[in-house]
């Protein structure tokens, strides 16, 4: 489906997605990429979205922008965390639709699912149950836009789906102390604790949940590979197939960073679901599978944070 003649729309082009997406396919020879800043383009403001999908007229819209956070900024700030997104995804699936662009990929996440969906989570549990009520806000806005995208593919026969991946990890993530995932947030602490000598880490929760982590590399493949041969309204999981513990996350980032001292679960903060595991069994009958390992990965990114000054 992807032609190298394609003007190809990354919106979000220098996160932690956009950024692995557009290397991707830099790599693979597509050299018509539009890949605007926040600055420029403001996707929450409707007027400035229709304009610029009227003069650019991308073929491809890729839609991996967004607000986002750990369980923190997602509980404490809900309204901008629905308000951001939802704006997002509603501006840019509209003008997309209304410029004509061919194929339009939605990124939204794993967090869509219900708190106690049955694990791992197929992509039918969608509206099962109710949602985490730390990152509801978020994942209000993301199911809003997986289903814009579902409904142009239904009732007009738009190429526009989506995909939910796991939780990410890799260069040019967000280790900002208050709005990081997990593992940047981690990784942060580890690391801070190493260079002050401190005797311990503080991790919230109990250590018990368990949650599956994705490389953005490997991500960044699958998503090329959506966009080249993934037709389906419905949207499809893009994750590893296995998951680990809050507490054996915290060992492997302790080895990671070198960090000597121990590790002390905060049991007074909150878990957040107790298990998010995908079902990843549509995506590997398209033939995709990831490459590389959560401790190798890890190391690739704290070796990628320090040299870059981000820890």
């Amino acid at each position: 489906m992807l032609s190298p003649s394609d003007r190809i729309f990354v919106a979000g082009a220098r996160g932690l997605v956009g950024s692995s997406l557009v290397r991707a396919l830099a790599d693979r020879g597509f050299s018509r990429l539009l890949t605007p800043t926040s600055a420029e383009l403001d996707l929450t403001e409707q007027a400035d979205v229709r304009r610029f999908f009227a003069a650019e007229r991308p073929d491809v819209a890729v839609i991996a922008a967004g607000l986002v956070g750990g369980i923190v900024a997602n509980s404490s700030e809900m309204t901008a965390f629905l308000y951001e997104n939802l704006m997002i995804a509603a501006n840019s699936i509209h003008a997309a639709a209304e410029a004509g662009v061919g194929t339009l990929l939605y990124l939204g996440s794993s967090c869509i699912y219900p708190r106690l969906a049955p694990q791992p989570i197929h992509e039918d549990s969608l509206l099962t149950g109710s949602l985490e009520k730390t990152n509801e806000g978020y994942a209000l806005a993301k199911i809003a836009g997986l289903k814009l995208c579902e409904y142009y593919n239904r009732d007009f026969g738009r190429r526009f789906i989506s995909a939910m991946p796991t939780n990410l990890y890799g260069p040019n993530d967000n280790f900002d102390p208050t709005h990081s995932h997990v593992v940047p947030g981690m990784m942060r602490r580890f690391h801070e604790a190493k260079l002050s000598g401190a005797p311990e880490v503080v991790v919230w929760g109990s250590g018990t949940p368990r949650r599956e982590f994705l490389h953005v590399t490997d991500l960044a493949e699958a998503l090329v590979m959506l966009l080249d041969r993934y037709e389906e309204a419905a949207t499809i999981n893009v994750g590893c197939g296995r998951d680990v513990t809050i507490a054996e996350l915290a060992e492997t980032m302790k080895r990671v960073t070198g960090y000597p001292g121990r590790i002390v679960f905060d049991t007074s903060k909150p878990d957040g679901t107790p298990r998010k595991l995908l079902d990843v069994s549509r995506i590997q009958a398209l033939g995709w599978a990831p490459r590389i390992e959560l401790e190798d990965g890890l190391r690739d990114t704290y070796a990628w944070a320090v040299r870059e000054g981000k820890l």
